[in-house]
């Protein structure tokens, strides 16, 4: 495994090959953050937020970072919106984490819509995307032959897949991940996890 420095240097190199990259910054946003960086992780994540505004996780992520740099108004903003994504999404464990988090600050919840229904119907070979927030037409089969596989199938639509192997691709070059090693393999992995939102799920 990379050093930490080592980690946050190519997730940059990865945002300055490509800007509209949002795994990239999403990346690189977690790392410096993990790195006890947190002005510049808020940087970095609110660049993915501008590239994909429905990842509740990185709302989350924005929070911790800007009370690190204590700016606790702004860490509110941030929980405040990113529990109103993770509502509307479904995205519950991040939802409750970010609601709990509002609370310890002595901060107002938004209103949930606890269990209410889902305002469209999906259709029998649809899905309700956990990465894009759309229903779209479902893939044909299992990705992988694992647990991960069956979540992809019952969360992703195929064209948020088909994005996923082009950010995959992106993360193996940048990282040189020999993918023969198990440890590669399970960095991959994560990566992808996080880019289509389904972390945790």
């Amino acid at each position: 495994m990379p050093d930490p420095l080592e980690r946050i240097e190519q997730f940059r190199n990865m945002t300055l090959a490509d800007p509209d990259n949002e795994l990239g910054h999403f990346s690189l946003g977690k790392a410096l953050l993990d790195a006890n960086r947190p002005t510049e992780a808020s940087a970095s994540l609110e660049r993915t937020l501008e590239l994909n505004p429905a990842l509740s996780k990185v709302h989350q992520l924005l929070a911790m970072a800007r009370l690190g740099k204590n700016d606790r108004e702004g860490a509110i903003a941030a929980l405040t919106a990113g529990v109103t994504v993770a509502d509307q999404r479904g995205d519950l464990m991040p939802r409750d984490e970010m609601i709990a988090m509002l609370k310890d600050l002595g901060a107002p919840v938004p209103a949930i819509r606890q269990n209410a229904a889902p305002a469209q119907a999906v259709g029998e070979c649809q899905v309700m995307c956990k990465r894009c927030g759309q229903i779209g037409p479902k893939l044909a089969k299992a990705p992988f032959k694992n647990d991960f596989g069956q979540k992809i199938l019952a969360h992703i639509c195929q064209p948020c897949w088909r994005a996923a192997i082009g950010q995959g691709t992106k993360v193996i070059n940048e990282l040189r991940l020999p993918m023969h090693d198990p440890q590669a393999q399970r960095i991959w992995d994560q990566h992808i996890r996080e880019f289509l939102n389904l972390e945790g799920k």
